[in-house]
């Protein structure tokens, strides 16, 4: 999946992500709150901050530790809620951690690794 648009509001508590199919044409939008916004547009213009932010935290994290962030992978969706995973490999094996898909999104960006979604929840909330 592709970030194909970020949405941020002045005036409202929720924002708005839109995930594209990399190749293809399925999209949805997911709601995330102003500071996780704020943190994947910074990253997506390329903004840099004086002092590590924190999903600049756990990106370092993840790399002291001797793993590398491999993907995100966004696997459910449950009553209207999103679920998604940190996909580490570390030693050889891979780790998945559980994470808000905002989060996850927001390291992606900052780790320039893919975006993957299950395909039930694709289907489930493109109306297939």
């Amino acid at each position: 999946m592709d970030l194909k648009r970020i949405i941020i509001s002045e005036t409202h508590e929720q924002q708005i992500i839109m995930l594209k199919e990399t190749e293809g044409d399925r999209s949805f939008p997911i709601v995330i709150g102003i500071y996780e916004a704020s943190s994947i547009d910074r990253r997506v213009k390329g903004l840099q901050s004086p002092r590590p932010l924190t999903h600049d935290l756990v990106a370092s994290v993840i790399e002291a530790m001797g793993g590398e962030l491999q993907d995100i992978f966004i696997s459910e969706l449950r009553e209207h809620t999103y679920f998604a995973k940190l996909r580490i490999r570390n030693n050889g094996e891979l780790v998945e951690v559980d994470c808000r898909p905002s989060d996850a999104i927001a390291l992606a960006v900052t780790a320039r690794v893919p975006i993957y979604v299950a395909e039930d929840v694709l289907n489930e909330v493109c109306g297939e």
